[in-house]
């Protein structure tokens, strides 16, 4: 690589953003670990990061779809209030509505970490109101939530440390959102991912979905 002028980006360690509520309330973890899906809209994983500008800390939410890693909501926010995590579920909802593959009630469970804000009680009805079952993983264990966690790590790695998606430092806000939409549309649509047989997370749920629209053959 040197030779050829190229050298590789790494992942670096991070702070703390896990802080679980005071009051210690909070849902099982119904996952145990099994980050699959046998379709979309069967289990959501959720966590959230931070990203350093010149005007101070900003925190980006993702909801990750399991079945083909496809993220289907991220949102940006100055503070970690819950609105930072309630707002991309409204948006993952409302997308997946949109595509013509709304969820179903009782069917989606949504994993997330012991932070509080995934435990607050607006977040915890939001879930109740949409027939989402909520999966908490435990305190200071990131294998809890391992594949959020590795998808966080690949933002922070592929995005925010490199030019591709955005030149220059990161001096608001505006310039993360900026970088991070590039980034989850190429993710989305253009990255392969070798779990999901080189295909991209898209691809991979319109395969899945063309293959249940499938009118059958004649014998």
């Amino acid at each position: 690589m040197r030779s050829l002028g190229l050298q590789g980006v790494r992942r670096s360690k991070g702070i703390r953003t896990t802080i679980p509520g005071k009051d210690g309330n909070r849902a099982g973890d119904l996952l145990d670990r099994d980050f699959t899906a046998v379709a979309p809209n069967r289990t959501w994983v959720m966590d959230f990061t931070y990203v350093r500008t010149w005007a101070g800390f900003v925190y980006v939410a993702f909801i990750l779809d399991v079945f083909a890693q496809r993220i289907v909501a991220w949102n940006i926010a100055s503070t970690k209030a819950v609105e930072l995590v309630d707002v991309p579920l409204r948006m993952a909802l409302w997308q997946r509505g949109r595509e013509g593959h709304p969820v179903v009630p009782g069917e989606l469970i949504g994993h997330a970490d012991a932070g509080s804000q995934y435990t607050a009680i607006a977040f915890t009805e939001h879930l109740a109101e949409e027939g989402i079952r909520p999966s908490i993983g435990s305190v200071a264990d990131a294998y809890d939530n391992a594949l959020m966690e590795c998808v966080i790590g690949l933002y922070k790695t592929e995005c925010i440390r490199t030019t591709i998606f955005h030149t220059g430092p990161y001096r608001t806000l505006g310039d993360v959102e900026y970088a991070t939409a590039g980034w989850v549309d190429w993710y989305n649509n253009r990255r392969l991912h070798s779990t999901l047989g080189m295909m991209t997370p898209v691809e991979f749920e319109q395969a899945h979905y063309a293959t249940l629209n499938r009118e059958p053959q004649p014998v």
